[in-house]
């Protein structure tokens, strides 16, 4: 994810000429200090320090560059001294990136014996960051605001939480899912309109032919193939003994599609894609192992042709680049409905991605009763306990709806000894029978975006940015008060 590697975020500071040139060196000098020490913290992109604006004129001339740089993936504002709003309307009438508003201040503590009024008139955060709040109020403006030392670990671990949601937010505005083949002949949720999800969320989703991704399989070397094998076997455990003759053999199939596969991705720029069972002219075997592998890399994938859920893979492996845990295409597929162990076991014919594995997959290749090809080889694990999230972002007809709900993996207490494909058991918050009307009555679909490196807050974030409605069902939901939210989201979207 070079490209994501590469984003920053612009640090500005609020002033105004009627301080003097004494007070504004030492705005420029506490900013300079701020950034350089953001900068040796833990936040997961680097902060570029920008000039102190102390005008309209300068305020719109930075935040016009902003909007152009294609590496910047947002800006955060900070007032030191007391900034005129009406200083910054022009600016933020134009802004097309993400906005945190810090509410800090350089000094951490009042300093009762020395303090002046000279120190007054250069710390007056207090004040001027709640004249920048009001304007962004006034404006409608979509935007983070953090209170609290920028110095405290607190403070900045949420500022990380609004940086990888906003490098979601700007790969999400070039963001290609290639649809090989359309989605599942007369299924509802899985369909969706393309031009409104670029519209809203920059997704674009061109359709391409089966036809012309067997094509760049015809064109696959034995040698790419080999490579791909080699990872595989590094990656993955491999039982050739206890395995049929014919393993191997498949196992190269799905290696010569993930060849053809990301070089097609490659050449159109797409990160995300879907495939259909219900399409496969020309391929001997259903993409399995070969979308696992891919979503490990940081590819979206969503099967039955769902272009949403593979654009939210996407949108989670981004926000997640580089944390612990994983993020993976996921389905609810059958309950646990025992009284007082009420559990979801998450998976899907073939595709899970082995970043939410609790163990080194092993690669098993077995028949597929459904699609009618040869047998595929997939990867085979369980899922990670610990807490995690389902998410899934669903067409409302007039509008997006991302519906989250946060769960609580668990260890399986038996094994799947002929279930052959990659499984996650699951509580969800705050109980089953909350969790699965609450989910139904906001019409999330059976496909999910399954996570365990990232939380909620994430999401909201992300939501805010992108203007989208989310739903969040966790503990201390309540159906009577969840109906009133849908109710009230109604209006309000």
């Amino acid at each position: 994810m070079k490209n994501i590697e590469n984003m920053n975020f612009w640090f500005i500071t609020g002033s105004q000429d009627l301080y003097g040139d004494e007070t504004l060196r030492q705005v420029k000098e506490d900013s300079l200090q701020i950034v350089n020490q953001l900068n040796k913290s833990s936040l997961p992109f680097a902060v570029v320090w920008k000039p102190t604006v102390k005008s309209s004129d300068a305020i719109v001339s930075v935040i016009q560059e902003a909007n152009t740089d294609p590496l910047c993936a947002g800006i955060i504002c900070w007032m030191h001294t007391f900034s005129p709003a009406k200083m910054w309307i022009r600016g933020l009438s134009i802004l097309a990136k993400p906005l945190l508003h810090l509410n800090t201040q350089f000094n951490e503590q009042i300093p009762y014996d020395t303090m002046d009024m000279d120190f007054m008139n250069l710390n007056q955060s207090a004040h001027g960051d709640r004249e920048f709040g009001h304007i962004t109020a006034r404006m409608n403006i979509k935007r983070k605001v953090i209170a609290g030392h920028w110095s405290h670990k607190e403070v900045q671990d949420r500022m990380s939480v609004w940086m990888r949601a906003a490098s979601a937010y700007i790969d999400g505005k070039n963001l290609v899912i290639a649809r090989f083949g359309d989605n599942m002949r007369e299924v509802a949720v899985t369909d969706g309109d393309k031009v409104e999800a670029m519209m809203h969320l920059g997704w674009s989703v061109p359709y391409y032919g089966i036809g012309d991704l067997v094509e760049y399989m015809n064109k696959v070397s034995s040698q790419a193939i080999d490579a791909r094998i080699a990872q595989y076997l590094e990656r993955y455990s491999f039982d050739a003994k206890n395995s049929p003759s014919f393993a191997m053999e498949h196992i190269r199939e799905q290696a010569r599609i993930e060849e053809a596969l990301r070089s097609f991705l490659q050449d159109i720029g797409a990160k995300a894609f879907t495939t259909n069972f219900q399409d496969l002219h020309g391929m001997k075997q259903l993409p399995g192992l070969a979308c696992q592998n891919m979503m490990a890399d940081g590819y979206g994938f969503a099967g039955e042709g769902d272009w949403k859920t593979a654009a939210m893979v996407r949108t989670l492996k981004v926000m997640a680049h580089g944390l612990k845990g994983g993020s993976s295409f996921m389905e609810d597929y059958t309950y646990h409905l025992e009284k007082g162990n009420q559990l979801i076991l998450g998976a899907h014919m073939l595709e899970v991605c082995p970043s939410v594995s609790d163990t080194k997959p092993l690669i098993e290749v077995h028949q597929l009763g459904i699609g009618g090809k040869d047998d595929p080889a997939r990867l085979v694990f369980d899922g990670r306990p610990g807490k995690a999230l389902c998410a899934a972002i669903v067409d409302m007809g007039a509008r997006f709806r991302l519906v989250l709900n946060e769960v609580e993996t668990v260890k399986t207490p038996k094994p799947f000894p002929k279930l052959p494909v990659a499984r996650v058991l699951w509580k969800p918050m705050p109980d089953f029978t909350t969790s699965a009307e609450a989910w139904i009555l906001a019409g999330g679909g059976h496909h999910t975006a399954y996570s365990d490196a990232i939380t909620t807050e994430y999401l909201r974030d992300y939501a805010e940015m992108t203007g989208t409605e989310l739903l969040v069902i966790a503990d201390g939901t309540r159906i009577a008060d969840f109906r009133n939210e849908i109710r009230w989201n109604d209006k309000a979207f």
